[in-house]
């Protein structure tokens, strides 16, 4: 069913100009599927869509292209400058602050890095807990991420 659901997705959005989640969950039940906001909130983050201009100052989702896509460095620098407020170690210990509600999509972020000093990541609303593997690999950590941010 996901997997319909999402090339659905692709499809409505290579077809027409939507704007909003709102529009493509209309967009959906027009085609018959039962879906929620919700569902399709997390359809997009996988799909990874994105909002391009659409001409007289509007904008749409789009699929990014593939060099877009699978660039994972250039996401989390990005979310780190759009997001990022204060960062702080201890032990082997990060504690990352960013604007609240963008917690968890950094730190899926930092997960699928797969950095091999860094273990994981407990997330709140504004706040990312790092587990790293020793106290030397959490500076390491400290420094790439305040490197992204230059």
């Amino acid at each position: 069913m996901k997997g319909i659901r999402q090339y659905r997705i692709k499809e409505i959005i290579s077809n027409h100009d939507i704007e909003t989640q709102e529009e493509l969950v209309e967009a959906l039940r027009a085609t018959g599927m039962q879906v929620t906001q919700a569902t399709v909130s997390r359809d997009m983050k996988e799909l990874m869509l994105i909002k391009v201009p659409a001409g007289e100052g509007k904008y749409k989702y789009s699929i990014p292209h593939e060099t877009q896509r699978q660039n994972p460095i250039h996401k989390l620098k990005r979310a780190l400058l759009d997001h990022f407020v204060h960062i702080d170690y201890t032990d082997n210990l990060v504690v990352l602050k960013c604007l609240p509600g963008t917690a968890n999509a950094i730190g899926a972020l930092l997960d699928n890095m797969e950095w091999p000093e860094l273990m994981g990541t407990i997330c709140g609303d504004d706040t990312i807990l790092m587990i790293c593997r020793t106290k030397t690999h959490s500076g390491e950590v400290v420094e790439r991420l305040l490197e992204l941010l230059n």
